[in-house]
């Protein structure tokens, strides 16, 4: 997966527009989500995506979705997943 050299802090536009192969539509969907203004500025929401690594937002995403605690899950680097840890 090519979007596997954008995972780090502030590289949420170039890793989304890796994942769905068009930056144009990684905008489109941003912009659906809230996370940018129409004129292409990222919202609070946005910025705070941004802020995390593709790690803190797959686990931010399981977790959100469970209602677990963060420190619960585990990321899997090559699905760009969280998965609940085997306890």
């Amino acid at each position: 997966m090519q979007s596997q050299k954008y995972t780090g802090r502030n590289q949420l536009v170039n890793r989304l527009a890796s994942q769905v192969g068009s930056m144009d539509m990684a905008i489109g969907l941003l912009k659906k989500r809230g996370q940018m203004t129409s004129s292409g500025k990222l919202t609070a929401e946005g910025v705070k995506r941004n802020e995390m690594t593709a790690r803190e937002r797959a686990i931010d995403r399981s977790s959100s979705k469970s209602g677990r605690n963060k420190n619960d899950y585990i990321y899997n680097r090559i699905t760009n997943s969280a998965t609940l840890k085997n306890k």
